[in-house]
């Protein structure tokens, strides 16, 4: 009788706790191994339009984006030229061919803002790229970035060209740091339970905003950077 009590109370909490529906976490797979994409919004994707969201007076004047300008259209402001950065020339939409690690490649004192959302994990040489996208900026142009700090690996990249880092926000803000000096505002977004979210593949449409929302700094799931390219050094 005392076991049934104590179960029915385990789960009159359970169901204040976690008004979304869960799954059997105990399974050795995933809810989806896609992120969740093919079932609604990967949280990562609420994480990085939070950000841009919360930055949008930024994103103005010649904006750049990687691959396409999806962000950029949907978050700018009196932008001049919308620029899209693609290492070939297979990307009929992009106007700059270029590699973030390759400086000639990068025109330079060129962008007033640059989004970069998830990239440097899936360059090796992660530092040349944080360099070259300091040389695409115009002085006192600022480069908006996010990273992954808890996520599960990419095989898409993976199999193509990599997928090679997790970040901290102490790793980013150091690496950004000797490249921009001190004009970089480093956060995070995440908690236990959007983490676990993530991994799992459920969706932002499983989860409360307040669930989403909520920041625990020990479990940094998208990592997010501003960092301003010094006027006069």
């Amino acid at each position: 009788m005392l076991k049934e009590i104590f179960i029915q109370l385990i789960k009159s909490i359970t169901r204040k706790t976690s008004p979304v529906k869960w799954y059997d976490l105990r399974n050795k797979q995933p809810v989806s191994k896609q992120f969740g994409f093919h079932r609604g919004t990967s949280v990562d994707r609420f994480y990085i339009e939070e950000f841009l969201k919360t930055n949008q007076s930024f994103i103005s004047g010649n904006v750049l984006e990687i691959s396409d300008n999806t962000y950029s259209r949907k978050f700018g402001n009196n932008i001049s030229s919308f620029e899209i950065l693609h290492y070939d020339a297979s990307n009929k939409k992009a106007t700059i061919i270029g590699d973030l690690t390759k400086l000639e490649t990068l025109p330079e004192n060129n962008i007033d803002c640059f989004i970069c959302t998830q990239t440097l994990n899936f360059i090796y040489d992660f530092k040349k790229a944080i360099n070259g996208s300091y040389h695409l900026l115009k002085p006192g142009g600022v480069m908006l970035c996010t990273v992954a700090g808890i996520c599960q690996i990419s095989r898409y990249d993976m199999d193509r060209w990599g997928d090679y880092w997790r970040f901290t926000t102490k790793s980013i803000q150091q690496s950004f740091e000797e490249i921009f000096g001190k004009e970089v505002k480093v956060n995070s977004y995440g908690n236990v339970l959007s983490a676990t979210a993530l991994l799992q593949g459920i969706t932002v449409e499983e989860l409360t905003k307040e669930e989403l929302i909520f920041q625990d700094n020990d479990y940094q799931v998208v990592i997010t950077i501003v960092a301003t390219k010094p006027i006069n050094r």
